[in-house]
């Protein structure tokens, strides 16, 4: 029997007030553009995501794109190359998390979804946070570009920005 939309609405406020006003559905989808670069020696970039709090320490990793099935884990010496997700998150775990690594990708647009239940989001406290991008690429160049993130999102945001020359157009969904 469905309750009545009184009741309903009432339930609805008292759960999210027990929540602590956090949203069950609260998810982000990052868009990661890596752009063509005219090189005669092209290399994919490694690519680290990673959600860091007000005081710049890293409060939990979303992805790492590194050549990740190399022989005897030849790629994982280069991830010191993402300078600052290296110093910050990377040098103090054995290995990076399963949950969260990839293969490098190609040049073109790539999506990140991170759902509310992810270990990335799950159990996040209320706060100001960035979303921090790093790309770095052999015989090529590094950069980091930072989108801010008010968490739990209140009403859907959308932040932007366009790196120079590792990184295109970075683009961030959050959803209530």
């Amino acid at each position: 029997m469905a309750l009545p939309v009184k009741t309903a609405a009432t339930t609805a406020i008292l759960l999210t007030s027990l929540m602590g006003g956090h949203s069950v559905a609260a998810d982000l989808a990052l868009n990661i553009n890596l752009p063509k670069i005219d090189t005669a020696e092209y290399h994919r970039p490694y690519v680290a995501v990673w959600l860091e709090g007000e005081n710049r320490k890293v409060v939990r990793d979303i992805a790492v794109w590194y050549e990740n099935k190399k022989a005897d884990g030849e790629g994982k010496k280069w991830l010191k190359d993402l300078r600052q997700w290296w110093r910050v998150s990377g040098r103090t775990q054995g290995e990076p998390d399963d949950a969260v690594t990839g293969a490098t990708r190609p040049v073109g647009d790539h999506k990140i979804s991170v759902p509310a239940n992810a270990a990335a989001l799950k159990d996040l406290p209320a706060g100001q946070y960035d979303i921090v991008v790093e790309a770095s690429r052999e015989k090529g160049g590094r950069e980091l570009v930072r989108l801010p993130l008010a968490w739990p999102p209140a009403a859907t945001q959308h932040q932007a920005t366009e790196g120079k020359h590792e990184l295109g157009a970075v683009t961030l969904h959050a959803n209530p």
